[in-house]
């Protein structure tokens, strides 16, 4: 279990320097409202979270429960994750400052907390691409962690734990993110992440290809932890 939640942390870390409208929109919710009412708006957030890990779980549960130990689990993973990056990678070239411009300006001076909730539920769950990524997380950790309810449960847990620990951080630190944040910056940031997720898409598609070393790699690794 652990072992579980060390892994899940790096991937809140990434989760949340995911740039886009909605790190945008907290920000500048919390430069002009607060503490409270960004992390409101941020709770919104972490619900349509929620609602696309509930979907893509159930969606795939049957599936991965039959094929968890094949190897092409690990390609069709890695390639889901590959596309992904690519698309955001191709994306970061695009005029996304029009996107961002639009979201920032839907903050309201009122600081209605619940109107928040539900502006930060839906900015979240209109993004499809927030499916895909979970649709990736579930895909392939899912057989890695055996498909148990128990670990899914606290490995997507803690994925969310460490996303709005994260989050408040940057909450607090609004005003010098911001002025930090240039778009050049921006730019740079947003393709590191994408190249981190078709690197790490690279090296699923070569477990599923060569499942043998993979389990040989695993047995070095438990061997060293005894010594």
């Amino acid at each position: 279990m652990i072992e579980d939640v060390f892994k899940a942390i790096p991937l809140g870390i990434l989760l949340a320097f995911t740039i886009g409208p909605v790190f945008f929109v907290l920000l500048e919710t919390s430069a002009i409202k607060g503490f409270r009412a960004a992390f409101s708006f941020d709770l919104g957030v972490v619900l349509g979270d929620i609602a696309f890990i509930l979907i893509a779980y159930f969606s795939t549960n049957k599936i991965l429960h039959k094929i968890k130990d094949d190897p092409s689990l690990f390609i069709f993973g890695g390639i889901l994750l590959i596309t992904y990056g690519v698309i955001s990678f191709i994306k970061c070239k695009s005029d996304y400052k029009k996107d961002i411009r639009n979201a920032i300006n839907q903050v309201v001076v009122k600081r209605n907390y619940m109107r928040l909730f539900f502006k930060g539920f839906l900015l979240n769950f209109i993004n499809v691409g927030v499916l895909g990524f979970w649709l990736g997380i579930i895909i392939i950790f899912g057989p890695k962690l055996e498909m148990n309810d128990d670990r899914i449960f606290i490995f997507i847990t803690t994925i969310l734990i460490t996303y709005l620990f994260i989050d408040c951080i940057k909450i607090l630190l609004a005003k010098q993110l911001r002025n930090k944040l240039t778009p050049k910056r921006i730019f740079k940031i947003k393709r590191i992440i994408s190249l981190i997720l078709v690197l790490f898409g690279f090296v699923l598609v070569l477990q599923g290809f060569f499942p043998n070393e993979k389990q040989k790699i695993e047995n070095v690794i438990q061997d060293i932890r005894k010594l």
